[in-house]
């Protein structure tokens, strides 16, 4: 009897693609006839067969995406929602949206929920408190059930999966670096605490910028906000602890804040000084979304170019989705997966020189 071959062994064979293989015996007009006639043969040699229960695993497929976001009022956020329904339903699926609001428990709820036979895969951003708690069963848990996930923006690296990013470091550095060409001596951070990923990246950022420009870390220029601070309930705190803050550094001539919030908050606490923003102080913040650009003055920042992120995050889970039906039909078992980073942009506007 001959021996049972898998799609990657075809591949290596014949010295052509595992998706060549694939087409090819679904006798895909994208491949050649040539090539559709030697894949074919060669299975045919090895009695090769596809596996209708997998097959039938197929026809079962909801062809719907499951989104969970920590935010849904959130300008970033909304933009990767359009990215990824823009590519899903170019490609006949569906999305469907959860909400973790910051809670590790809501966003176990929504996952098993909509794990429950309404999706085939999900494209996520994990919420801070899920981050705080370092408790990520639920991923693997979802994973080890055949369920594929993407990950974007804040993203773990203990979990093995397709992940979507931007360069956090790279972008901070970049906005730190224009503080600097632009004459600030003494430029504050304001940022998350150390357990929520894309702050700690961004205050590596800051700190590398200042470093390779020869200036001195000042720790009291650096301000860990609360994630409770960051709800619309928590703003008057907000405001106070960044008021504090000023008022023990009365030397600041530049600040980074590693997202908008924090930003527009900061400029309004500086011109309660009768500060002039950019001649006595200038600000540049992250993520380039709707207070960025109506606050007065329009504020300089770090574009995440979000809906690109949610396109390639789409694009990454139906291939995933696509490639295990062909795990299933021909053998093929190797994981690969990716971590694609998206490139940032300053958005220069009124708040710097």
């Amino acid at each position: 009897m001959k021996r049972k071959v898998t799609l990657k062994q075809i591949a290596r064979e014949l010295d052509v693609s595992i998706s060549t293989v694939s087409k090819a015996l679904r006798h895909s007009k994208e491949i050649s006839e040539d090539t559709r006639e030697k894949v074919q043969a060669f299975a045919k040699l090895y009695n090769y067969r596809p596996n209708n229960i997998a097959l039938s695993l197929k026809n079962r497929k909801t062809k719907t995406i499951g989104i969970i976001i920590p935010e849904i009022v959130h300008h970033f956020f909304s933009k990767v929602i359009r990215g990824i329904e823009l590519i899903a339903n170019s490609r006949g699926y569906n999305v469907i949206i959860g909400l973790s609001n910051e809670s590790f428990t809501k966003e176990v709820i929504n996952m098993e929920m909509l794990a429950n036979g309404s999706i085939d895969g999900f494209i996520l951003s994990i919420s801070k408190e899920t981050l705080l708690q370092q408790d990520f069963h639920h991923f693997n848990e979802t994973i080890n059930q055949g369920m594929p996930i993407v990950m974007f923006d804040r993203v773990i690296e203990e979990i093995n999966c397709d992940k979507v990013i931007v360069d956090d470091l790279k972008g901070s550095k970049k906005a730190v670096e224009k503080l600097i060409s632009n004459g600030c001596k003494n430029i504050a951070i304001i940022t998350t605490k150390d357990y929520v990923s894309v702050g700690r990246l961004r205050t590596q950022g800051y700190l590398e910028a200042l470093q390779e420009n020869k200036i001195s870390a000042n720790k009291s220029l650096i301000l860990k906000i609360d994630v409770e601070l960051d709800s619309e309930d928590h703003l008057e705190d907000l405001e106070n602890e960044i008021e504090q803050f000023f008022k023990k550094n009365k030397n600041i001539d530049g600040i980074f804040a590693v997202n908008e919030l924090y930003a527009v908050t900061a400029m309004k606490v500086v011109r309660k000084y009768d500060l002039k923003i950019p001649d006595n102080i200038q600000v540049i913040g992250f993520t380039d979304g709707v207070l960025s650009k109506h606050s007065r003055p329009g504020l300089t920042t770090v574009s995440q170019h979000a809906q690109e992120m949610g396109e390639k995050a789409a694009e990454l889970l139906i291939e995933r989705l696509e490639l295990e039906v062909e795990k299933e039909e021909y053998g093929e078992e190797e994981e690969h997966y990716q971590t694609v980073v998206i490139e940032t942009e300053l958005i220069e506007r009124d708040s710097t020189k």
